[in-house]
């Protein structure tokens, strides 16, 4: 018991710990460091990409852990509680982020090339910071769903 009680919390620490980690320290970090915006995404665009890999099987070990405890010490697996919902939820904002928006920002920042010389009303990049504001909410959505977990989790364990 106490070792699916232990996956549940290391998940959660991976998952959360990274994407704060990532938002308030490495991305602010490396834009205000390094002398270009090119550079910048250079470093933050694979970062990114491994964030959501930590992320999907953090929350792939979350869940897991977390139907297995629940089916252990209450007899049913519980799929619909608060906590598994939101894992999927944050699963699935991840899954886009990782498929469907990250991909359309490495091919337009690729088709721009040095980006600092992009003029900001070219469509290109536009459509760029569009995405980029999409992805920056999707990982919000993560981190927001992801702390009412640790705090379903906290006061329910056993």
């Amino acid at each position: 018991m106490s070792i699916l009680k232990f996956l549940m919390l290391l998940s959660l620490v991976v998952w959360l710990g990274g994407v704060i980690f990532f938002g308030a320290v490495l991305a602010p970090t490396v834009f205000s460091v390094l002398p270009t915006r090119h550079l910048a995404g250079s470093v933050v665009s694979p970062s990114l990409n491994r964030l959501h890999w930590m992320g999907l099987i953090s929350g792939v070990v979350f869940l897991v852990s977390s139907l297995i405890y629940t089916r252990v010490t209450t007899g049913s697996l519980h799929v619909f509680a608060a906590r598994h919902v939101l894992i999927v939820v944050m699963l699935l904002l991840t899954l886009t982020s990782q498929f469907a928006i990250t991909p359309k920002m490495a091919t337009l920042r690729a088709s721009m090339g040095e980006i600092d010389n992009v003029s900001p009303t070219d469509p290109a990049r536009l459509q760029f910071n569009s995405l980029h504001i999409w992805s920056t909410r999707l990982e919000m959505g993560v981190l927001l769903s992801g702390l009412v977990v640790v705090y379903l989790t906290a006061t329910q364990l056993k």
